[in-house]
């Protein structure tokens, strides 16, 4: 009873795997006729008990080769003996970018700028989204013509200047200024120190961050000069004003009988006088 159902086990087995060799053979020679040498060869993998592998546009399911479905494309269900692989093709999100035997397609990736990331080519059914830094980041995990994760580029500290800019692909570089000059971290070199002495202004030393600050007088010598003796020649005048009108004050009638006198001269005339003054002429 055992040795008749290793037979029929045997036999099975036997004609499976001349099922497989022949489908192998009509892949790999099309339809020639078969040749000794071919034959040989089917009949040596059935007795060895040795089955050829699947070609690589099929993939294995149990005894049998199943043409895989194209890039775009899934498995819905293998093939059998009497028909061939069905496929659906990927829905929205996902992808297949190769002949498979797969049963379901690839996730499509997502650029998350919480990584520094964004799309540089968008998903389809035949192809994964592609994604590239941000501006401002480098990428630090390529894969392929895209990156998986990316970095913020190096910021430069006040004193230092960029002495290489950074792409998407590497980080920027920072150099030290040296003595004399100056940068506030965002220069794509040092900036050398404003020279206040030589413009006669006010003063404020520079450092590697700063640049010297120079502040103008607010009046030039020169200006202040004029207007102190300005001020002192118009105070002059005032005084010498003031004198001569208090002058005036104290004595304005002798200043009026001078007044008298002079026109009597100038006219040569006596003056008119009153009848009391007459009177006290002819007494005397």
């Amino acid at each position: 009873m055992v040795s008749s159902c290793w037979i029929l086990l045997s036999v099975r087995r036997c004609l499976q795997s001349m099922k497989t060799v022949i489908q192998q053979y009509k892949i790999m020679f099309g339809r020639k006729p078969l040749t000794a040498a071919p034959l040989l060869i089917l009949v040596m993998n059935i007795f060895r008990g040795h089955a050829l592998p699947c070609h690589p546009s099929e993939y294995q399911r149990g005894n049998e080769c199943c043409p895989k479905c194209l890039p775009g494309s899934r498995v819905k269900t293998d093939c059998t003996e009497f028909r061939s692989t069905s496929c659906l093709s990927c829905t929205e999100g996902t992808f297949m970018n190769q002949p498979t035997g797969r049963t379901q397609c690839f996730s499509c990736t997502i650029c998350d700028t919480g990584s520094g990331l964004k799309i540089k080519t968008s998903c389809t059914t035949t192809s994964d989204t592609v994604c590239e830094p941000l501006e401002g980041f480098y990428c630090l995990n390529s894969a392929e013509d895209g990156c998986m994760s990316a970095q913020r580029h190096t910021l430069c500290r006040p004193g230092q200047y960029i002495s290489q800019k950074g792409t998407a692909l590497t980080d920027t570089e920072c150099s030290d200024c040296s003595a004399g000059t100056y940068s506030n971290g965002t220069f794509p070199s040092c900036q050398p120190h404003t020279q206040c002495e030589s413009m006669d202004l006010l003063i404020k030393a520079g450092t590697v961050s700063t640049d010297a600050q120079c502040e103008q007088s607010s009046y030039p010598t020169g200006i202040v000069i004029g207007v102190v003796v300005g001020a002192v020649i118009f105070l002059v005048i005032v005084a010498a004003a003031l004198f001569c009108c208090r002058k005036k004050k104290i004595n304005p009638n002798r200043e009026r009988k001078a007044d008298i006198s002079t026109l009597e001269k100038l006219n040569g005339e006596q003056p008119d006088r009153s009848p009391q003054q007459q009177d006290e002429t002819v007494n005397v």
